[in-house]
């Protein structure tokens, strides 16, 4: 095993698990200082920015650089970051909903209308396949956190609308509006926090 040892290859891995995480915090702050411009830089105001803060903590993301994201919101200057929605259409007719965060509208819209193209589907008009989805939240514990009659029982009396449970984990299923309220319940009642917690169609 001549020129392979384990420090190397520790530092290896471990270089790569820095930069996945660099990649991850950046895209989160992002999403944290849009979120704290469409409303509320508090988190216990604004239901958009208490998720992004729920899913920063969820991959450990440090305190500091969140509420360094949270104030780059109200800093003068700096990059303007807009949360655009398209909608499409893949091969099939299946149909797409692209949320994007972006700082050019132009160069986004061309790239978002090339890989649709590319890939055989096409951009579709505003409201042509979101009148045919409910936005929902989504929160997903792992098969540890409880047995499924007590992750049935946890959810339903934190408000929320629907469990599945299988192998894999719990996916615990909730309006968009009563997404931050269900998972604290869930949160505080469970003992643990969920493995993630996203907004979906």
């Amino acid at each position: 095993m001549a020129g392979h040892s384990k420090f190397k290859n520790t530092m290896h891995r471990k270089g790569r698990q820095d930069a996945v995480r660099a990649k991850a915090f950046t895209k989160i702050a992002r999403e944290i200082t849009t979120a704290a411009k469409s409303g509320m830089p508090d988190p216990a105001m604004n239901p958009r920015l208490r998720l992004a803060v729920t899913n920063a903590r969820a991959v450990s993301m440090p305190k500091d650089r969140i509420e360094r994201a949270i104030s780059q919101a109200s800093a003068a200057g700096g990059e303007d970051y807009k949360m655009v929605r398209y909608e499409g259409y893949a091969p099939g007719g299946i149909g797409l909903i692209i949320e994007t965060l972006t700082d050019n509208l132009n160069r986004t819209g061309g790239n978002v209308r090339s890989y649709l193209s590319k890939a055989g589907g096409n951009l579709g008009t505003t409201n042509s396949v979101i009148s045919g989805f409910d936005r929902v939240g989504e929160i997903f514990y792992p098969t540890a956190a409880a047995s499924e009659d007590d992750m049935m029982e946890a959810a339903l009396e934190a408000g929320a609308d629907d469990v599945e449970s299988d192998a894999d984990g719990h996916s615990i299923t909730c309006t968009f509006e009563s997404l931050s309220e269900v998972s604290t319940a869930l949160a505080e009642r469970l003992s643990i926090k969920a493995e993630w917690v996203s907004v979906g169609q």
